[in-house]
This record gives structure tokens, C-alpha cells and sequence, in this order.
């Protein structure tokens, strides 16, 4: 997700890599407790306590860098978004990947100008897509 702490995501699925943000985001939340966490984040009681208990809820990259954000060495979450999104935009530079590659190599699951779109921040962007992408990125740098 951020500054090197997914060294393997290249060599993980999209869904052992969401695990492996699950995990990170947990610990952000253990570091402050669940009620801070939702009083900070804004985000329901319910999804915070989710996350903790190893569960995958539905987040956005926008919600799931607030979580983030609440670790005590990390920035706000506005830089964690964008240093988030420069990650895919490094890596398909890295990688030599166009949005219609990208698209061929997770079988069509977003199209080109969706994942153009998400990459960029001018539409919203779920964390699972966003292990998706990261996940294959990666997976075509190595």
C-alpha cells in the first residue's frame, strides 16, 4: 500500500495481499482503540471492530488510509492516498503497463478507463481493486 511495507506484493494473490493491508490496518486501529478509531475516522463501530477481528469489510482506499493514519508514524491520510495511488503509477511505469494491459491481466475485471480513472483519484476506488491492481503491478515489475 505505502512506502515499501508490501515488498511481496508481487508475489501474493489480490486476496492474500487485502489480508496483509487487513492486518496493517488492525494494528493502526489496536494502536488507539476501536471508539477512537471510529471517532476519527468517521467510519461505523461495526467496520472498525471488523477489521480488528480479521474480517474484510468493504473500504475504500480513502477509508482505509484514515485507518491508517491513526498509527503515530504515519502521515495524514491525504498523503497515504496519494502516495498510495503514486505506487500503481510508479509500478505500471516500472512495469512498462498501459491501463489496457492491466486490464487484459486481471481478466477484464475493471476496463481500461476505470482503472485509469481509480489510479488517477477521479473515481472512488475499493481497496480490493486497489490489491488488485497492486498485486499485479507488482507481479509484471519482477
Amino acid at each position: 500500500m505505502i512506502r515499501g511495507a508490501f515488498d511481496t506484493a508481487g508475489e501474493l494473490d489480490p486476496v492474500e495481499l487485502r489480508a496483509a493491508y487487513d492486518d496493517v490496518l488492525a494494528d493502526a486501529i489496536e494502536s488507539v482503540g476501536v471508539s477512537t478509531a471510529a471517532e476519527q475516522t468517521g467510519l461505523e463501530t461495526e467496520t472498525i471492530q471488523a477489521v480488528v477481528d480479521g474480517e474484510t469489510p468493504d473500504l475504500s482506499l480513502e477509508e482505509a488510509m484514515s485507518i491508517l493514519a491513526l498509527a503515530d508514524d504515519q502521515p495524514d491520510a491525504e498523503v497515504l492516498v496519494a502516495e498510495a495511488r503514486d505506487i500503481l503509477l510508479m509500478g505500471m511505469s516500472a512495469a512498462v503497463l498501459d491501463v489496457e494491459a492491466i486490464a487484459a491481466g486481471i481478466d477484464d475485471e475493471l476496463d481500461p478507463k476505470e482503472i485509469q480513472q481509480k489510479i488517477e483519484g477521479r473515481y472512488p476506488i475499493t481497496l480490493d481493486e486497489y490489491a488488485l491492481l497492486h498485486a499485479f503491478i507488482e507481479n509484471r515489475k519482477r
